[in-house]
């Protein structure tokens, strides 16, 4: 039988056959048919492909009509700025890079990471001029991100990082706010403990305004308890298998929940990310539509309770 090759797109093509077609006038012509297609049809198939997965993880309809839990509106949000209806503000603010001027007018540029250098040319990274420890990372997508420590391998890291600025990330999950974002590559100070060890990420769930529960990860990305705000343990999760530790109260935790609660004014919802390092708050980054959308609650009353805090009315305000 013969082999059938899932493409890109989505669609199947006999596997000999395409080897066959490698590099040949037709595979061109097919290359820009679909590119084509997908920039014409990439509201509707964006659409249909987060119907299909908020269905594929939860068992049922999404409720656009009247969306009630955190996960229905979470995807209403992902439907309705598929649809063509978001603020630009939320696209600024996604942007790693645009977003530093908005933190420095909300709440200074004391809670910023120190900015090394950026650009679009990866070519034209100051090696040479570098601290030792650094990190590198796009500011369109997530999970970009390159830990210096020592000797760096150049070549490696241009290619890599090159690899990113031809990669739209809204293609990943269909995040509207990522579509068409500058790409540009970062580099930042590199955070550490006075242990040497990386610091944890704070990302505070802030509601109309107000932070309500605290998830903390660690670099390894292996623990993601729940707090709330007076840093007592939540009994749920939001992923299988999750590992829910006990992790010390930060000494300055009110200090955080006020940042977060300032970057946050005027959003329905919005996760705050911050880092803490020896007593001093930095802001990580806006996240609007976590994991892209692919939470299961556990136990799921959790999803009612968090989804009756979040009023929708805000992501439809006028722009910033």
């Amino acid at each position: 039988m013969e082999q059938v090759v899932q493409t890109a797109a989505g669609s199947s093509f006999p596997g000999t056959l395409r080897n066959r077609l490698r590099n040949t006038w037709f595979a061109d012509l097919y290359r820009k048919c679909d590119k084509f297609k997908r920039q014409v049809m990439w509201r509707s198939e964006g659409e249909r492909i987060l119907l299909q997965k908020y269905h594929r993880i939860h068992g049922k309809p999404l409720n656009l009509a009247n969306p009630e839990t955190f996960t229905e509106k979470l995807f209403w949000r992902m439907v309705m700025w598929n649809r063509g209806h978001m603020p630009a503000r939320f696209a600024r603010l996604t942007d790693k890079y645009a977003v530093r001027s908005y933190v420095a007018s909300a709440v200074g540029e004391r809670h910023l990471i120190k900015l090394l250098w950026h650009g679009d040319d990866p070519r034209a990274i100051p090696f040479d001029q570098l601290p030792r420890e650094y990190v590198i990372k796009s500011n369109h997508a997530c999970g970009q991100v390159i830990i210096v420590k020592g000797l760096a391998d150049r070549e490696a890291i241009v290619r890599q990082a090159s690899n990113w600025l031809t990669r739209d990330y809204y293609w990943a999950d269909r995040e509207a706010q990522y579509y068409r974002i500058p790409p540009r590559i970062l580099i930042e100070e590199c955070l550490f403990n006075e242990d040497g060890s990386l610091p944890f990420d704070y990302k505070i769930y802030c509601y109309n305004g107000r932070p309500e529960h605290i998830l903390v990860r660690n670099h390894t990305h292996d623990i993601c308890p729940f707090f709330d705000a007076n840093w007592n343990l939540l009994d749920f999760s939001d992923e299988v298998g999750a590992v829910r530790p006990w992790v010390p109260r930060p000494e300055n935790l009110d200090e955080m929940l006020m940042l977060a609660g300032k970057l946050s004014e005027g959003f329905g919802f919005v996760r705050v990310d911050l880092y803490n390092i020896r007593g001093h708050v930095y802001f990580g980054e806006f996240t609007f539509t976590p994991a892209g959308g692919a939470i299961k609650y556990d136990p799921e009353c959790w999803d009612l309770k968090h989804g009756e805090k979040w009023d929708l009315a805000l992501d439809i305000k006028a722009e910033i």
